[in-house]
């Protein structure tokens, strides 16, 4: 999100999130906005149980007695996939208990974002997103609506009539768990976390590629279908011709750099020799 989170957290965000792409990984669009669905309930629990959240990220607790606390509480809640994530989470070290709930949260919204992109609409939810949150920002009535607190549910009937019928299910979910859930943000704050959350999830789909020549329409077909089926959704390709590359194909995916070029071959055989001649 657009916290800034400390050291420990900080790691433990980039481990919840690559969780979060194992959850995901070949899921259906139905799976994966109910994944969202169940952590923003995770999130609603938590965000108002101070105690839980201090008692979850006690560095003191070992892990075990964590998992165990989450599982008895959202046992009953979750399914199976959500569970195992949000025990997963559990097991973490964090800076301060009050980050938990904003990386539950991303994950989430990201969560929703996968879904979208599993039905080739994530492009519309950030267009609808953007034009909501516009059409408040230039409404000081609307606004203060939407930020008084309590009244959710003419603040949902309010988003619903706001974003028309030919809107996204994902935008309204995503729109009405905003105005619903602002805990102490001010809307405009509450929108850019949404936005940045959006916009990591789609850049966690995007692979860029560098090659020595433009490939064609087949080649870039084919490694397109070779990235989804690994990542078990869809991906976007990002095209690089740069002749450094000399031969072979270099893939950067979300904080992974696959790099099976001559010259990445050649630059490491050329540190091997330099090691035995040490």
């Amino acid at each position: 999100m657009r916290v800034h989170f400390g050291g420990s957290s900080r790691q433990s965000l980039e481990i919840a999130r690559a969780n979060l792409d194992a959850a995901l990984k070949g899921v259906t669009y139905e799976s994966a906005t109910h994944l969202s669905s169940e952590l923003f309930f995770v999130v609603d629990v938590l965000a108002g149980a101070i105690a839980l959240r201090r008692a979850i990220t006690d560095p003191s607790r070992d892990a075990a007695s964590k998992v165990t606390l989450v599982n008895d509480l959202f046992e009953k809640s979750l399914d199976s996939l959500a569970l195992d994530l949000v025990k997963s989470i559990s097991s973490l070290r964090w800076s301060s208990s009050g980050d938990l709930v904003p990386v539950i949260e991303q994950l989430a919204i990201e969560a929703e974002a996968a879904a979208a992109i599993i039905s080739n609409e994530l492009d519309r939810v950030e267009d609808e997103f953007f034009a909501t949150s516009s059409a408040i920002a230039d409404s000081f009535e609307l606004r203060k609506v939407l930020i008084t607190i309590g009244a959710d549910q003419a603040k949902s009937a309010l988003v619903v009539d706001l974003l028309g019928e030919e809107r996204s299910t994902s935008t309204i979910k995503l729109v009405t768990h905003l105005v619903r859930n602002l805990r102490g943000r001010s809307i405009e704050a509450a929108f850019s976390d949404y936005f940045y959350a959006l916009a990591a999830r789609r850049d966690r789909m995007i692979a860029h590629v560098r090659v020595a020549s433009d490939i064609s329409p087949v080649q870039r077909e084919r490694l397109v279908n070779a990235l989804s089926k690994q990542v078990g959704q869809p991906v976007r390709v990002n095209i690089e011709v740069d002749q450094s590359v000399v031969g072979g194909v270099s893939v950067k995916f979300a904080d992974e750099l696959v790099d099976g070029t001559v010259s990445h071959r050649l630059a490491e055989a050329g540190r091997g020799l330099i090691g035995q001649n040490a």
